[in-house]
């Protein structure tokens, strides 16, 4: 599975070729273009950070969840200049990469819920944001016909 510096790396030279109109694309009123999923991934980075800081130092945590759409309609990425929100989930990423890479060993094992969850590993909820990065990258290219 590739880092997440790995997934900013490959992704970033794709995302910076879009214009501000295809990113500002939607192909239905409910469905986001890529400015908000560029958006929902900074959100998550947000949430996730909290939680890859606090399961780090302490096990069994029990943390919220949040309400993704909520999120990337208060953050108003699609009113953004696309050049904006992109530099932005540039550097948050680069900073969680970091974050990811500096947990210390014997935190891996720590369990969290989210949100009422099962409980999961650190591991496996960092392991999971960069394959939600991912997976959620993966959409742009349908959503500006690209």
């Amino acid at each position: 599975m590739p880092t997440l510096s790995e997934v900013v790396a490959a992704q970033l030279p794709y995302l910076q070729g879009l214009t501000e109109a295809q990113a500002s694309s939607q192909p239905a009123p409910d469905v986001w273009s890529a400015k908000q999923i560029v958006g929902h991934l900074i959100d998550s980075g947000v949430n996730n950070h909290a939680r890859f800081v606090r399961a780090s130092v302490q096990d069994g945590l029990a943390l919220s969840g949040y309400d993704q759409t909520a999120w990337v309609a208060a953050g108003g990425y699609q009113q953004r200049p696309w050049a904006d929100v992109l530099g932005l989930w540039t550097v948050y990423q680069t900073q969680l990469a970091h974050v990811i890479a500096a947990l210390p060993a014997a935190s891996l094992d720590h369990t969290l819920s989210i949100g009422g969850g099962e409980p999961v590993t650190l591991r496996f909820v960092a392991e999971d944001y960069v394959r939600h990065q991912q997976w959620h990258l993966n959409q742009i290219p349908e959503r500006v016909g690209a």
